[in-house]
């Protein structure tokens, strides 16, 4: 591997900070020890990220002259380049694969809309509105069987607890793992990690240092 730049946004407000999916990569990376430079995209400016990015969002990975978009593909790659991330033998690997998938398909599904609707203060109760509720407490039920059987999802921690343990710590300050506390135990475990914590101080330096920027232009 080259040398490896992350591109997120040069600044958000205040309530998606901590959230902003650029901090998974950042987590893979901390985690295997790989070396990353991290570049910028205007906040407002989403025609400028389409060339990269085809919904012009965040993040993407440049390698070289490989360039990556999807948290998930991103993973995967980083997986490709260490152990630390993926086993390297066909069935520890194909467990990682499909937990990955997982996280962003049967959970993520049902969690981010549910989460913006908590996030936006929004009660409007919904025929729509109670089905997903139901779809997002199902999978959560799942998931507190599995979780409440091992530590990670496919053996040793890897990509796949990455993306699950951010998906999940969307939705622990709205009370769902009060009769969940292997899920609630799962995502402490995970943010435990000094991986986890360093890139959560750097993304939110990484805007705070925006803040500073912006107040300083405005002068």
């Amino acid at each position: 591997m080259t040398n490896l730049i992350l591109t997120t946004l040069d600044w958000v407000p205040d309530f998606p900070r901590g959230f902003v999916r650029d901090l998974r990569i950042r987590w893979a990376l901390e985690e295997a020890d790989l070396p990353y430079e991290v570049a910028t995209t205007p906040v407002g400016d989403a025609e400028a990220r389409l060339p990269f990015q085809p919904f012009g969002q965040v993040p993407w990975l440049t390698d070289g002259d490989v360039t990556i978009f999807e948290t998930g593909a991103i993973l995967m790659y980083l997986g490709e380049h260490s152990t630390v991330l993926m086993p390297t033998d066909r069935p520890g690997r194909t467990k990682v694969m499909e937990w990955l998938f997982a996280a962003l398909n049967s959970v993520e599904m049902p969690a981010v809309p549910w989460s913006l609707y908590r996030w936006a203060d929004d009660e409007t109760q919904s025929p729509g509105r109670a089905h997903l509720e139901r779809f997002l407490h199902g999978r959560l039920d799942h998931m507190e069987v599995v979780l409440a059987r091992r530590d990670w999802l496919a053996g040793p921690f890897s990509i796949s607890d990455i993306a699950m343990a951010d998906v999940l710590r969307q939705l622990q300050d709205y009370g769902v793992f009060a009769e969940r506390p292997a899920c609630r135990d799962y995502v402490a475990r995970a943010t435990a990690r000094p991986a986890f914590k360093k890139a959560f101080a750097d993304q939110m330096a990484h805007f705070e240092a925006a803040d500073a920027e912006r107040a300083a232009r405005s002068e």
